[in-house]
């Protein structure tokens, strides 16, 4: 489904018409159902999922900013309401002491929170060093790319109507432009 043919069934749904609401639905649903699928819930979950996010679509229909990107909202909502999901399953609830003893401590050691600790300083250094490189690539490059990082991914169709590159051109673009960066990035030895 094409970003302004969503925008205008968002706007027609926001005005009350039922089957711009219908045509959403039906349009969307593969990419809600992608993003539960792609957090592996049970069917149970995966539907409770689907459900919440089309309620939330609806309560805040009216005050969706840009009704074109109703579909990252979708796919974005879906994800944080996967991840609650997770979230929750994850919590033990021991029903006896003997549980409770018997389950592993989940605070660190001392020697584990500090390596922790440095690898984490290490891992924020790369990336602070990643963008530093490539805010130097040259604007049509730092434009490709930020397009192509989006979520859900644009399809080259869209890039190319976005940036006025031929469809068969993205490709091989990209490849140059991810060369010039790991080529950035070895030669400061940040890789």
């Amino acid at each position: 489904m094409e970003r302004a043919d969503v925008g205008a069934l968002v706007r027609a749904a926001v005005d009350g018409d039922a089957a711009a609401w219908k045509a959403l639905v039906e349009g969307l649903s593969p990419l809600v159902w992608s993003v539960v699928r792609a957090h592996r819930l049970s069917d149970a979950d995966g539907h409770e999922v689907y459900q919440t996010v089309w309620f939330r679509f609806a309560q805040h229909l009216g005050r969706i900013r840009e009704p074109d990107k109703a579909g990252s909202w979708l796919a974005s909502t879906a994800r944080h309401e996967c991840l609650k999901v997770i979230k929750g399953l994850t919590r033990l609830m021991p029903t006896d002491d003997q549980q409770l003893l018997d389950r592993p401590s989940e605070d660190l050691t001392p020697e584990q929170s500090l390596l922790d600790s440095e690898e984490a300083d290490a891992q924020a250094e790369r990336i602070r060093r990643l963008w530093q490189e490539f805010e130097e690539l040259g604007e049509r490059c730092r434009q490709l790319l930020r397009v192509l990082m989006a979520t859900p991914p644009p399809s080259y169709q869209e890039v190319s109507s976005a940036l006025g590159i031929a469809v068969g051109s993205i490709g091989p673009l990209r490849q140059r432009c991810l060369r010039r960066l790991r080529a950035r990035l070895d030669a400061r030895g940040a890789a």
